[in-house]
């Protein structure tokens, strides 16, 4: 609710402020409105658009890139599952794993010069090949670098892995290559990343007599995963099933985001299990592509990590660009509306430059506009419109003279009022000098009456003096009755300063002593007019009510046509003789169109009565105070 005030508040602001500009700048305004919306939504979907565009190319080139670097790897792997299967098929080789004894000079012999040699062609017909090794069960000649004994492994992880396969190829990736002609105790191996291929060999089945291992280092296997050539926008990563990461140790993304490790993991995870993947990544407020494909063939994954800080360059310089575009139209655009308003806004100046001139008081001839238009059509309106004001400025002249003339009388009049007074006073002393009591009140109360009726100094007077003025009515009206109306007031004392019209009250007052009784009640005891004021809603209720004896229902109907009527009624009574002629309407219609004149349509006055229970007279006006002659 108060966010809502405060925003209107701000636009009613805002609107009172812009209404004061200039018209021309009120047009520029507009103008650049109605082409800065048009401008900034194609602006917002070419931005968009580029902004796919160069994503989807970024994600086309590096997939590109990525099944071109699985296709090599899958050539690798079909050239290392070639050795094994030459290497696992050959019976000699089969023979001297399964060698239960020592092997004699000549067949050593013979088996290295045939055997061995073919073993050797293997690997160098397939360069990238780094080791073919065959691991015997039994005690037979080691012969470097190709045959040695399985004790040498035996209690490797990945060795007992392919064990575990039982003549199925088991995959493995390695961080370091084990060099077995070098081994010795307590040497560091070499950090060579590579990847073998072992097979487990039995004669017959199940009964284990060797493995065949072939390796591949790394960066032969694939070689954009570990290339030299320093790329700061994309990075391949080759993930094991064990979720180990293999990469180029140098100018790697892993250095600059430690988490990034961690989750290239778990969206991998994942993806095993949901086939999902999430491609975008951000980290340190960098963003990334993670561009997957998997490698069934080995269980693995190949992973393109795309850096999207260059994209993202190439995007803000076009997004800078757009921006510079829309800025340099708007400013022309602008500049061509400040110029042709200026010429179509020239004759609007000429009229408002006149206009300025007529109200400080400079004589008005005539104005020439040329052309037509609006423009020109108000420049005519405004000159038949100061003829008219020079016209009514003259009539006006003769209205203040004819005004002073009628204060000249009113001075007049006062002279005759205070005449009146005096007399009044004179007769006064002599009903006191003669004990004439009742004749003394009475002439102080008329007294009041006239002062009140001539001293309309305004239309507004207190409650308390119009309170008065009725006071004084009722105890004049009681002179010529045995048994006198009683005036009964509930009026709180805060009331006193209420803004009433002047004359108000009274007329409805006269209407009851004149009207309420009549024909033996005329002169009936307890005759009371009550008069009641309350408050509600901002309003103010003045209650005038007599214990007379009421009207008919047709009277009643009769009186508020008379009262509402729009039109003026000459007279406000019955047939002759009707004893209802005598609740004259004409006083209580012309306190209401006061009241409505003055406060408005929906103030006024209500009457109420029936047969036997009085009427009531009910006034609505706003609740206004005055002290002195100011109104708060």
């Amino acid at each position: 609710m108060e966010l809502g005030k405060r925003t209107a508040g701000l636009w009613d602001s805002f609107t009172y402020w812009f209404g004061r500009r200039s018209l021309q700048s009120r047009l520029i305004a507009a103008y650049i409105f109605i082409i800065l919306g048009p401008c900034l939504m194609v602006s917002f979907y070419s931005y968009g658009a580029i902004n796919n565009t160069y994503v989807s190319d970024a994600i086309d080139k590096n997939s590109y890139l990525l099944q071109m670097e699985k296709l090599y790897i899958n050539n690798q792997i079909e050239s290392m599952e070639r050795a094994v299967q030459m290497a696992y098929e050959d019976k000699e080789v089969r023979e001297y794993l399964a060698y239960t004894k020592e092997p004699d000079l000549s067949e050593l012999v013979e088996f290295n010069t045939d055997v061995f040699i073919n073993m050797t062609r293997i690997q160098y017909n397939n360069p990238n090949l780094e080791h073919l090794r065959l691991y015997s069960n039994s005690n037979v000649h080691e012969i470097w670098p190709i045959f040695f004994r399985e004790v040498r492994v035996s209690t490797e992880p990945w060795y007992q892995k392919a064990l575990k396969l039982k003549g199925q190829l088991s995959w493995s990736f390695l961080n370091n290559d084990t060099e077995l002609m070098n081994r010795f105790a307590g040497q560091t191996p070499k950090l060579v990343p590579k990847v073998s291929l072992l097979r487990e060999m039995s004669v017959p089945t199940n009964n284990h007599i060797g493995m065949v291992q072939v390796d591949m280092l790394l960066e032969r296997f694939t070689p954009k995963t570990y290339t030299t050539v320093q790329d700061s926008q994309s990075q391949m990563f080759l993930v094991d099933e064990e979720m180990q990461l293999f990469t180029r140790p140098d100018h790697s993304f892993l250095q600059e985001n430690g988490e990034m490790a961690v989750a290239i993991a778990d969206r991998l995870e994942a993806y095993r299990k949901t086939g999902n993947w999430d491609i975008n990544y951000t980290e340190n407020g960098k963003s990334f592509l993670l561009i997957n494909t998997p490698l069934d063939r080995i269980n693995a994954y190949l992973l393109n990590v795309v850096s999207m800080e260059g994209v993202m360059k190439d995007i803000s310089h076009t997004r800078n660009l757009i921006i510079g575009v829309n800025i340099g139209f708007i400013i022309l655009v602008t500049a061509i509306a400040y110029v042709l308003n200026a010429f179509i806004l020239k004759n609007l100046r000429v009229l408002t430059e006149t206009m300025k001139k007529v109200r400080r008081g400079e004589a008005y001839t005539a104005i020439t506009v040329r052309g037509g238009g609006e423009v020109g059509e108000l420049a005519h309106h405004f000159s038949k419109l100061m003829n008219t004001i020079n016209t009514l400025v003259a009539q006006a002249v003769y209205k203040q003279a004819l005004s002073k003339e009628a204060e000249l009388r009113t001075l007049h009049n006062q002279i005759d009022a205070h005449f009146l007074y005096n007399t009044l006073e004179n007769i006064k002393m002599l009903a006191e000098m003669e004990d004439q009591r009742t004749i003394s009140d009475a002439l102080t109360s008329l007294g009041g009456m006239m002062r009140y009726n001539f001293k309309w100094s305004g239309e507004y007077v207190k409650l308390r003096d119009e309170i008065r003025h009725i006071e004084n009515y009722i105890e004049v009206m009681n002179i010529r009755f045995e048994h006198p109306i009683v005036l009964m007031l509930n009026i709180e004392h805060s009331y006193a300063e209420l803004e009433v019209l002047k004359m108000s009250l009274q007329p409805i007052v006269e209407n009851s002593v004149k009207h309420a009784w009549y024909g033996e009640q005329e002169e009936a005891e307890n005759r009371t007019i009550h008069i009641d004021v309350s408050e509600g809603d901002g309003d103010i209720f003045i209650a005038i009510r007599d214990n007379g004896s009421g009207l008919t229902t047709d009277r009643l109907l009769t009186l508020h046509e008379a009262l509402y009527a729009k039109e003026e009624v000459s007279e406000f009574a019955s047939e002759p003789g009707d004893h209802t002629r005598r609740a004259g309407g004409i006083g209580l219609r012309n306190v209401h169109q006061r009241l409505q004149l003055f406060y408005g349509e929906e103030y006024g006055l209500e009457v109420q009565s029936s047969i036997g229970r009085g009427t009531t007279v009910f006034m609505t006006l706003p609740k206004v105070l005055l002290t002195g002659d100011k109104q708060l």
